[in-house]
């Protein structure tokens, strides 16, 4: 099934420097889904799972946060937090006039979805969370993560060599998820420190005490032999949070490779999500 897909753009607030951030929006209708790549990822990673979710009815809106993709990206790391992430979330749902919306995302985009529903859960219909990163995942990420941050920093020729190589392949040349790798590339020194600095050094997720007080349905998605997220972060925060389901993928690169099943969990998951929510609204008005 065929559905509509719109490009649009919106600036936040004199607090953040009016910085742009954009986003693509699949299908129609008020029952919203925000989804978030992952560090470093173009919102175009969620592509697939986007049209899934919208040829059953859903309305939804990838985003590209800001230092990622083609949203702004400025060099300052300040600029780069969990909690900002978040208000850009809340921000890009005013923009729409979503009063709320099934929020989630891969790893980075589990984590903000996260800390959207501790800020503002009451614009969160649901959480769809892939592989948050979490306790047990801080000794690979530094490892995977702080050299990068290095060489970005003391070594920006390495990062715009990158950058300028990978621009010049086009996209619709290469397979899909090459195109992502290649997008993955495409980074300017100055920012990708600026980001991997504010989050490597900065909050990484809500702690376990605020976890456990969502009272936010949740589909939690762990993989197996996934040494930079731990299958057992996704277990610890579906234990943690009181509505959670947990679903493990069968590989790390199921939901890329072999998306039916787990496009399908989703889905039915966010309906449930929005059927709910539609019984609970009837109750409160009466009708």
């Amino acid at each position: 099934m065929l559905v509509s897909e719109r490009v649009g753009e919106l600036h936040l607030d004199s607090a953040h420097d009016g910085a742009r951030l954009e986003y693509t929006e699949y299908g129609g209708g008020d029952r919203w889904v925000v989804l978030m790549h992952g560090l470093l990822m173009p919102r175009r990673m969620q592509q697939p799972l986007a049209r899934a979710l919208a040829a059953n009815g859903l309305h939804v809106v990838t985003l590209d946060l800001l230092g990622h993709g083609r949203s702004d990206r400025p060099a300052d790391s300040r600029a780069y937090s969990m909690t900002a992430f978040a208000d850009q979330v809340v921000a890009l749902l005013d923009h729409l006039g979503a009063d709320r919306a099934v929020v989630g995302g891969l790893s980075l985009g589990a984590n903000v979805a996260l800390e959207t529903a501790v800020s503002a859960p009451e614009r969160v219909a649901g959480l769809l969370l892939e592989m948050p990163v979490l306790d047990h995942a801080l000794e690979a990420t530094i490892v995977a993560f702080v050299p990068l941050l290095f060489a970005a920093r003391y070594a920006p020729f390495t990062v715009d060599t990158m950058r300028r190589l990978s621009r010049r392949i086009p996209r619709g040349l290469v397979p899909f998820w090459a195109g992502i790798g290649l997008d993955t590339l495409n980074q300017q020194a100055d920012s990708a420190a600026a980001v991997l600095h504010g989050l490597i050094f900065g909050r990484l997720a809500p702690p376990s005490s605020q976890r456990r007080t969502i009272e936010i349905p949740a589909l939690v998605v762990g993989h197996p032999s996934d040494p930079i997220h731990p299958d057992v972060d996704a277990e610890m925060v579906a234990d943690e949070l009181p509505q959670a389901t947990y679903l493990q993928a069968r590989s790390v690169v199921e939901w890329r490779v072999a998306p039916e099943r787990l496009n399908q969990a989703a889905v039915e998951f966010a309906q449930t999500c929005w059927d709910d929510d539609t019984r609970r609204s009837r109750r409160r008005t009466g009708s």
